[in-house]
C-alpha cells in the first residue's frame, strides 16, 4: 500500500513537471522572436533610410536613421486563432505593411513555422529623435481559457542617437 501511495505521489508530480516543461518551451517561442525583433529594429534603425533621389553637384545628405514605423496590425489578426492552438502564418501576413515600408516587412521579420502567439510592434514618435521608442508584444493563450499572457520588450532612441532596449523583458501571466 505504501508503494502504491509513493508511485501516485510520484506519478502527479511528474505530469506537473512535464506540463511546466512544456508551457516553458512554449514561451520561449516569445522570448526568442521578441528578442529578434529588438535586434531587427536596432538594425533597422542604422540602415541608411534616405530617399533614391539624385544629389545635386557638390551637395551632401546627412545620415538618414529611423526606427520601423508601427505595423498595421498583429499576427495573426485575432487571438481566436492561438487559443490554445498554434498558427500557421503566411508570408503575406508578414509583408502587408510593404507599401509604406514599415511594421515587421521594414523589420525584415517573419515566421515560417507554426507559432504560438499574436505578434505585433508599435512606434511611438517619429523614429528619428531620441525618445522615440518601439515596443515588440507577444500574446499568447496557451491553454484556450481567454486569458492571454503578455511579453513585451521595448527600446527607446538615447541622445547618442543610438537605440537602447530594455534589459529585461516584461512577461505577465507566462503560462496562459
Amino acid at each position: 500500500m505504501v508503494v502504491v501511495g509513493i508511485v501516485g505521489i510520484l506519478a502527479v508530480l511528474s505530469v506537473y513537471s512535464v506540463r511546466k516543461y512544456a508551457a516553458s518551451a512554449k514561451t520561449a517561442e516569445a522570448q526568442n522572436s521578441l528578442g529578434q525583433i529588438a535586434k531587427d529594429a536596432v538594425t533597422a534603425f542604422e540602415r541608411d533610410s534616405m530617399s533614391g533621389a539624385t544629389l545635386a553637384l557638390r551637395t551632401s545628405a546627412g545620415a538618414s536613421r529611423r526606427l520601423c514605423g508601427s505595423s498595421s496590425g498583429t499576427v495573426p489578426t485575432t487571438s481566436a486563432s492561438i487559443a490554445g492552438k498554434k498558427y500557421q502564418s503566411k508570408t503575406t501576413d508578414w509583408t502587408v505593411d510593404q507599401p509604406t515600408n514599415a511594421g515587421f516587412y521594414c523589420l525584415k521579420f517573419s515566421m515560417d513555422a507554426p507559432q504560438y502567439y499574436m505578434y505585433s510592434y508599435a512606434l511611438t514618435g517619429a523614429g528619428t529623435t531620441a525618445g522615440d521608442s518601439f515596443t515588440a508584444t507577444a500574446q499568447g493563450d496557451l491553454n484556450g481559457d481567454g486569458v492571454l499572457s503578455l511579453f513585451q520588450l521595448s527600446g527607446t532612441i538615447a541622445a547618442s542617437m543610438v537605440v537602447n532596449t530594455a534589459p529585461n523583458m516584461v512577461v505577465v501571466r507566462p503560462e496562459e
